[in-house]
């Protein structure tokens, strides 16, 4: 059988993985959909990859008129760092942008609100900067499950990979012999 040389790895590392989560603050909740399933993911991720030492970073829009990140997620978000923004797009903003290159990690998880805005115009400014979104289809929403739709298609076929929060989390665990396997099963359950 003849070999190859595969120059993509399809796999996600979690010693080449950060997250960030976008804008989910206080004013956003009463307007999102689905937003008690989008919290629930959320926290499951958030802990997990606290479990699995990959790093976590926080955008807010505009907090004094949106508020800040909800207090269920910020209380399982450890000392991560939170940036205030005012672009859409979390690469736009000077200090995000600095902090996500500085980690040295090739994929992104991305989660947060709303899909068709912020998460969407991150994800394709990381492309465009040579990095890899990976975005959290259940731990994302939008006001309208329509836009959300039609944002997901297209950073699709623009790159971004697409997962869920337990699947990312058991992809970067990769074996039941980890350590960290019995914390991340209670987690999912």
């Amino acid at each position: 059988m003849p070999t190859t040389t595969v120059t993509r790895t399809y796999r996600i590392r979690r010693e080449d993985t950060q997250a960030l989560m976008i804008d989910v603050q206080d004013k956003f909740v009463p307007h999102i959909f689905d937003m008690d399933k989008i919290t629930k993911k959320a926290r499951i991720l958030i802990e997990g990859l606290g479990h699995l030492g990959v790093p976590l970073t926080i955008n807010e829009q505009y907090p004094k008129g949106l508020g800040h990140t909800i207090s269920e997620l910020k209380a399982v978000s450890g000392d991560a760092p939170v940036f205030e923004k005012s672009a859409f797009s979390s690469v736009d903003d000077e200090h995000t942008w600095r902090h996500l290159a500085m980690q040295n990690r090739h994929h992104v998880l991305l989660f947060g609100i709303e899909t068709h805005v912020c998460v969407q115009q991150t994800a394709l400014d990381l492309l465009d900067n040579g990095m890899q979104p990976v975005i959290i289809t259940d731990a994302t929403s939008s006001r309208d499950p329509y836009d959300r739709k039609i944002a997901i298609r297209r950073m699709r076929r623009a790159g971004a990979v697409m997962t869920t929060a337990e699947a990312i989390l058991f992809e970067l665990l990769r074996s039941s012999q980890d350590p960290n396997f019995k914390a991340i099963s209670n987690l999912v359950k």
